[in-house]
Order: structure tokens, then sequence, then C-alpha cells
């Protein structure tokens, strides 16, 4: 199959992903009281800050899809799986809006972030809400919710380190991949695993499913950092060079700074600066020291892992396949 054909067969995975799950989403929300509720649509991308309905994308909805397609995978239906993808899809939200806060991000998906318009506080209580919610659906739903919220305190950990990363220069590279297995793995393994125990799946089977999850996860965060550094604003939604110029300790960062080249060194000078810098500077400092070709090759080792780990299982074809054009998505984004 072409990258073309890979992508087209992608959206349409997601699109029914998001088809199957999006209307007990919003049933879920619509349950919320005000102004948690408002709060939460205008952050999904349902309406606009004083509650209009917009035409306004609520993102691709991977985890959710994910869930399902694992429930399948296993010889269950996707229906099953709908009120796990809904908790994974809360969660997520839940950590975006916080993760908003801490970075002091003004834009998500291309318009104002929900602490920005609606302040810190309120904020923060919505993803508190959502992370509640959330945990009420798996536990009413009869799935365990201990495997959800051990993702949870693996995803805390995982942004605690991030910011700590922040005021440290002696991040090491081993540190930063444990941080991204926490932060953006964890729940992505989750909803792989959740969604194979939904559709009735062995436990030798949600184990497998949960790898699965967690390369993929991780497979998304180094994608995510490499967008981060060099993607396109028009794509991103966020300034170009983004993490650069906020000096973020990302997976590329890491990986250049701990180089030991002459290109590491002056890369470090410069982003433990305290001085102004030209992030388009930093970015060529960081693809100079390596930073750009580890990311990318430890993207494909993470892809052929995730496919490795899924085709072992024999699963279904059909949501097998669906699985590994997801695989091919996240890995393959433009960069």
């Amino acid at each position: 199959m072409t990258a073309v054909h890979e992508a087209e067969k992608a959206a349409e995975v997601l699109a029914r992903g998001r088809t199957l799950v999006e209307p007990a989403l919003r049933e879920a929300v619509g349950s919320l009281p005000d102004p948690v509720r408002k709060i939460t649509g205008y952050h999904m991308g349902w309406w606009d800050h004083e509650g209009v309905p917009t035409p306004s994308s609520s993102g691709k909805a991977l985890r959710p899809t994910l869930a399902v397609l694992a429930a399948e995978a296993v010889g269950g239906r996707a229906e099953d799986a709908v009120p796990a993808a809904v908790a994974v899809e809360l969660v997520h939200n839940f950590s975006l809006l916080h993760d908003d806060v801490m970075d002091g991000d003004l834009l998500r998906r291309h318009r104002p972030t929900a602490w920005h318009l609606f302040g810190n506080g309120p904020a923060v209580l919505t993803g508190d809400v959502l992370l509640a919610l959330a945990i009420e659906l798996v536990a009413s739903s009869g799935l365990p919710a201990r495997m959800l919220t051990s993702a949870v305190l693996d995803l805390l950990d995982g942004q605690n380190s991030d910011l700590t990363f922040e005021t440290r220069d002696d991040v090491t590279l081993s540190e930063c991949v444990a941080m991204a297995v926490n932060k953006t793995g964890s729940l992505v393994r989750c909803a792989c695993a959740l969604g194979a125990t939904a559709g009735g799946g062995t436990s030798e089977q949600v184990a497998s499913f949960g790898l699965f999850g967690e390369h993929l996860g991780l497979a998304f965060q180094y994608m995510d950092d490499l967008l981060g550094i060099w993607g396109d604003p028009a794509m991103t939604g966020k300034p170009a060079h983004s993490d650069v110029l906020n000096r973020k300790k990302s997976l590329p960062v890491v990986a250049a700074l701990t180089a030991g080249t002459p290109a590491a060194a002056a890369l470090a000078a410069a982003y433990h600066s305290p001085d102004p810098q030209d992030p388009a500077d930093l970015a060529r400092l960081v693809e100079a020291a390596g930073g750009r070709a580890w990311t990318l090759e430890r993207l494909t080792q993470l892809r052929n892992q995730a496919t490795a780990t899924l085709t072992a299982l024999s699963p279904s074809p059909t949501p097998t396949s669906s699985l590994i054009a997801l695989t091919h998505l996240v890995t393959d984004r433009t960069h």
C-alpha cells in the first residue's frame, strides 16, 4: 500500500472511531454542570467560548479509536469498548487542559487555549472533573478502573519529570525516554489494553495490546517532539520552533545535548544561556548535533516493534490492518 493510500486508510479508520465514540463522549460531557460543560466543549472544539456550535475539529480521536479496534481485534464488538474509549479521551483532555496551563501555551488546535480564555482556575478544575468522570465511566462499566488510574499515575509522573527538566542542565537521555514512556506511552497503552479487556481478550492478549500501545505512544511522542521543533505552524497550531523557543528538554534536544560533540557543546551553551536566542539557530544546532537523525531512527525502530508485537498476536485481519494504518500515521506525519 502506498503512503497516500495508507494516509487515506488511516483517515477512514479515525473517522469511523469518531463516529462510534463521539455521541457517547458528547453525552458524558453534556451531563456536566456549567461552566465545566461550556469549557470542555470549547476545549474539544465543539463550540466557541460563548457556546455557539462551530465546525472546528475536536482532534484525531486516536486513543478512543485504538480502544475500539483492540476490542474488535480480540473478537469483541466495538460497541463494548465505547465506555473505555470515552474514558481515555476524557483523561487525554484532562492532561491537555493542565498541560496548557503549566506550559503557558496560548494556542491549542489553532484557537486560544481554555485557560487563556476562561482563566487558570476554571481550566484546571475542568480538567479535574474530566478525570473524575473518566474513572466513574470505567468503574460503572464493569471494567478495571485500576488499569486507568495506574495509567494516570504514570502520566502524572511523566508530566512532573518534564517540568523538573526545565530547571536542570543535566538531564540524561534515559531519563528523557522514561519520561516520554510515562507521559505519552502510558495512556495509549491503557487505551489498547482497556479496549482489549472490553472485547473479552485473554490476559495474554491484553498484555500484548498494552505493549503495542506503549510502543505506539512513545513513537507518537517522538514525532510530536520533531514537530515541536521542525513542524509547520499551519499544521501544529503553534509558533515555529516552539519547543526550542521555550527551551524544552524534548527528546531530540536531549539527544543532541548529550551527543558529546562540538555542536552539542555549542547547543548547551546557547540553550542554557539567560540571553535571548534565535530559535531557528537553536533548531539548526539540535540538528547539527544529531538530535533529529537520532529521533527519526528511533521512530523507525518503534514502528517496527509496534507492528511486530501486533502481528505476533494474529488478531482479526480487518482491525489489524486498521491498527497498522494508524501506526504508519503516527510515525509518518509530515515533519
